[in-house]
């Protein structure tokens, strides 16, 4: 993982807010990434859903933004233990995606996916129900290249390595498949309020 910023070694205060073993970053948004950085552009960049699905489908940069609006407003948590507060991410809400596609009753889980071949597992039942999005803008600009930009996946109730960056999407399976961080060690899931950092937690 390459880490651009530092983050270790600050003090825990206490914070109802704060899953156990985080801190609050403030203004700092630590930069980490599995891969170098691409130079996607949003004319390159799509998205598809596909596996078990009735109508599998790709949306170009247009088409998704002409799809109905969404936002997210609310706290991120990193497994490196920093987290944030009142972060703001406009996009639209994957369940719009979903109906789109249509998924199949047998679909249980899903792999995400990056335009980079990133992977990072997840239970459909943690992408469904308003907990999960595209995005494409933080704090009312264009999300930042090394933060995921165009655009990513963000699933706020989930470590943030689940939130997978420059994300191209997601296929749908009855099982459940390790990625790429959950091969070299990490949770299945991570919930950050049960500390689900790494296989065993």
């Amino acid at each position: 993982m390459n880490v651009t910023r530092g983050f270790t070694g600050r003090p825990r205060v206490h914070n109802p807010g704060l899953p156990p073993g985080q801190y609050d970053a403030g203004d700092d948004w630590p930069v980490l990434s599995a891969e170098v950085t691409p130079d996607l552009s949003p004319a390159d960049w799509t998205f598809r859903v596909d596996g078990l699905v009735e109508q599998p489908r790709t949306w170009d940069w247009d088409e998704a933004h002409d799809l109905p609006s969404s936002a997210y407003e609310g706290d991120i948590h990193c497994v490196t233990s920093w987290s944030k507060f009142g972060v703001r991410f406009a996009g639209v809400s994957l369940d719009t995606f979903l109906a789109e596609a249509r998924p199949h009753a047998s679909a249980t889980h899903a792999v995400a996916y990056a335009h980079t071949g990133y992977t990072t597992n997840l239970p459909l039942a943690d992408l469904t129900g308003g907990r999960a999005w595209i995005v494409w803008e933080y704090d009312g600009k264009p999300l930042p290249a090394e933060h995921g930009g165009p655009a990513r996946l963000l699933v706020p109730h989930l470590y943030f390595w689940k939130s997978a960056k420059w994300v191209a999407g997601l296929t749908l399976l009855d099982h459940d498949e390790p990625g790429f961080w959950e091969q070299n060690g990490y949770h299945a899931r991570g919930n950050p309020w049960e500390e689900q950092r790494y296989a065993g937690d």
